[in-house]
């Protein structure tokens, strides 16, 4: 069984350097997954990552065909996001729900000129994958609005103001001709109603670990001194105290019992297929 991971994490936003849409705890995403995949037998040689204003667009999805590249059944595969994200209208009639595409925000970002990374660009790299080959896919980005809270005070470390990872698109690109502003809800790679359990979608071929609900927003704050995604944080956490032995379905009820504990509204979503949902992650 081979091993393969692929960890993004943006704080700089374009232009480089101050000024940009920038946040502030990506980067320390990154580096806590990246050792929690090694603590988890993960080789060093076997992990690539992306930052700041190496995670282009072009870049992500170069990583992305190497992540699948030759992958076989058995083989455990992982990707990892921490940054914006958004929705913009769909132009290809293949969202009927609330007529939008979800994408990823790479560094480069630029609405005008369609430079970000939509679910049909993920889809269209997972539908490469072997059959057997296992692929985490986790998310700690958001997909609505945006603002700040002071959530008060966690179970684990001091919290601080809270701040949204979204990333307003203009608002001709942000609502369908007709449609009213709102908060939409829909789901990443299939459409699911929302649920406080793991959400069981048949024929899934991948596990999709969302850091919120559909109808949430994902954030990042002041944790043990860092900033850093409260998803990630916990997820990471988890991962490392149980050595990875948790099964999906009993992860995913710890982090979010977690979250819930720390006064955090977000509640992470794990979907997958009936089996995936019993079986251990990156195994």
């Amino acid at each position: 069984m081979r091993r393969r991971a692929y960890l993004v994490g943006i704080n700089d936003y374009a232009p480089a350097g101050p000024g940009g849409p920038d946040l502030n705890g990506c980067l320390a995403d990154v580096k806590d997954m990246a050792e929690t995949l090694g603590a988890l037998g993960f080789a060093h040689d076997a992990v690539r990552i992306s930052t700041d204003r190496q995670a282009t667009r072009e870049s992500i999805l170069k990583s992305l065909a190497w992540l699948v590249a030759d992958a076989g059944k058995g083989d455990s595969l992982v990707f990892y996001y921490s940054g914006h994200g958004s929705q913009i209208v769909d132009v290809e009639g293949d969202e009927a729900a609330d007529h939008k595409d979800e994408i990823l925000c790479p560094h480069d970002i630029d609405f005008r000129r369609k430079i970000y990374i939509r679910d049909d660009d993920l889809k269209t790299v997972i539908k490469t994958l072997a059959a057997g080959a296992n692929l985490e896919v986790i998310l700690d980005c958001c997909y609505s609005g945006t603002g700040t809270r002071d959530p008060g005070k966690g179970d684990d470390a001091a919290v601080r103001k809270a701040r949204i990872r979204y990333l307003a698109p203009p608002p001709d690109l942000a609502l369908p001709v007709g449609s009213k502003p709102g908060l939409p809800i829909k789901r990443l790679f299939k459409k699911s109603p929302a649920a406080k359990d793991a959400v069981l979608v048949k024929g899934l071929s991948h596990t999709l670990w969302a850091a919120c609900r559909d109808d949430q927003t994902s954030e990042e704050t002041e944790i043990e001194g860092r900033i850093r995604g409260v998803f990630s944080y916990h997820f990471c956490k988890e991962l490392r105290r149980t050595k990875g032995a948790l099964k999906r379905k009993e992860l995913d009820r710890t982090v979010s019992g977690a979250l819930r504990r720390g006064g955090f509204s977000q509640v992470p979503q794990l979907e997958a297929s009936e089996p995936e949902l019993f079986e251990k992650p990156f195994v």
